[in-house]
Order: structure tokens, then C-alpha cells, then sequence
């Protein structure tokens, strides 16, 4: 596979995944988190990075509103639920995050 194709794939996914998360709102962050060690919040911090490897602009809240679909702010206040203390246990016992 050459690289163009391998990128528009890999970039394919991406907005695949994206699409899947905001149709999938039950699922909170800490819950993504204690799986599979990363959530919403990571894919928007690594969309970030790569604008800033690359010298695109992109603020916080603009990665965020990529990834979640609306504004953080909002996403939070329609979806979010308070962590459960079965939640908080598991997180506080899984590895450290990157």
C-alpha cells in the first residue's frame, strides 16, 4: 500500500471512529478510559498535537468541538453523568495514561 493510500484510510477511520463516539453519547470518557485507555478527550489532545507538529492552528476548544461534534461545554452538560465510585475505583487502579 503506498503512503497516500495508507493515509487516507488511516484518516477514514478516524472520521469513522469520530462519528461512532458521538452517536455513542451513553458512553461516558471514564468508561472509555477504564477500557481501553484513551477517550474523547485523548483524541482531541492528539488532534491537537498533530496541527501543532504541523504549524496548523487549532486551539483546544476547536479540537474538542472536532471530536465531540459541539462545543465541550455543551457536550458535557447534554451527556455527561457523574462518575460512579465503581468508576472512580477502577480508574485510580489502571496505569498511568499518555
Amino acid at each position: 500500500m503506498d503512503a497516500k493510500t495508507q493515509t487516507e484510510l488511516e484518516a477514514a477511520v478516524f472520521r469513522r471512529l469520530v462519528s461512532h463516539l458521538r452517536g455513542r453519547t451513553d458512553v461516558q470518557n471514564i468508561d472509555l478510559m477504564n477500557l481501553a485507555g484513551f477517550c474523547r478527550n485523548c483524541l482531541s489532545n492528539w488532534l491537537k498535537d498533530a496541527a501543532d507538529e504541523r504549524g496548523v492552528p487549532l486551539s483546544k476548544d476547536e479540537s474538542r468541538e472536532h471530536v465531540y461534534g459541539m462545543p465541550y461545554a455543551e457536550w458535557k452538560a447534554r451527556h455527561q453523568t457523574e462518575a460512579s465510585p465503581e468508576q472512580r475505583a477502577a480508574f485510580a487502579k489502571a496505569p498511568p495514561q499518555h
